[in-house]
């Protein structure tokens, strides 16, 4: 199965909006750091529900709002989300980006980047179209060092790139990207039970629950255009 086939069957379930409630744990802290000037140009790289762009236009005052989904139901979705004539959703894969070099201000993804086909290219694309001095924030889940995510791959039909954190770090600096910094943003939200209702369905232990939501979380890697 295809990224867009299986995005859209999420989508055709509503499992856009869970999505972003659980993104959203972790990604409203990284958001608040990005360094949007008001007016400024943001893409979204793998949108899903569009939540970001709509967070970023209602607390920085950020400008034209592009999100970008390589699912047609995905894209339909987050159209509807919004009344924004600032912010505009559409279907693309990662691999060539439809934008004019040096137009966007800065960029965001979110639990997205790792199913690009050719990671290494699409951020070679991002280097391109991010202006001078733009920032390229990723934010991923799925990755070598939180081992608690190594099963991810079992249950979706499409392949995902699980690089470490120092493959995310090379990699930025091969596209051109500087690394400005990384860091694991902790999932302060989920509720974690007291000891003695271990194990549950999903956690043998407790201190490996903690580990993947409080240690491990989301790692933030964010790159700078020269």
């Amino acid at each position: 199965m295809s990224v867009r086939e299986e995005f859209d069957d999420w989508a055709a379930e509503g499992r856009d909006r869970g999505m972003e409630e659980r993104h959203w744990h972790t990604a409203k802290h990284a958001l608040a750091r990005m360094p949007i000037e008001e007016g400024e140009t943001v893409l979204d790289l793998g949108t899903g529900s569009g939540y970001a762009l709509r967070a970023l236009r209602d607390t920085k005052g950020a400008g034209r709002g592009y999100g970008l989904d390589g699912a047609p139901e995905m894209v339909h979705n987050a159209r509807s989300y919004t009344e924004s004539p600032e912010i505009a959703y559409l279907v693309a894969d990662f691999d060539e980006l439809p934008f004019a070099d040096d137009s966007v201000d800065h960029a965001w993804s979110m639990e997205a980047f790792y199913y690009a086909e050719d990671p290494h290219h699409t951020l070679e694309e991002l280097a391109r179209v991010i202006r001078p001095g733009g920032t390229f924030f990723c934010a991923v889940n799925y990755y070598e060092e939180n081992v608690h995510s190594h099963d991810w791959q079992e249950r979706i039909s499409v392949p995902m790139t699980r690089w470490s954190r120092g493959e995310y770090r090379e990699a930025f600096r091969e596209a051109g990207l500087h690394v400005a910094s990384q860091d694991n943003v902790p999932d302060r939200e989920v509720e974690i039970p007291e000891e003695s209702e271990f194990p549950t369905e999903e956690w043998e232990t407790r201190r490996e629950m903690v580990e993947r939501y409080r240690t491990y979380g989301t790692l933030l890697t964010v790159g700078v255009v020269p």
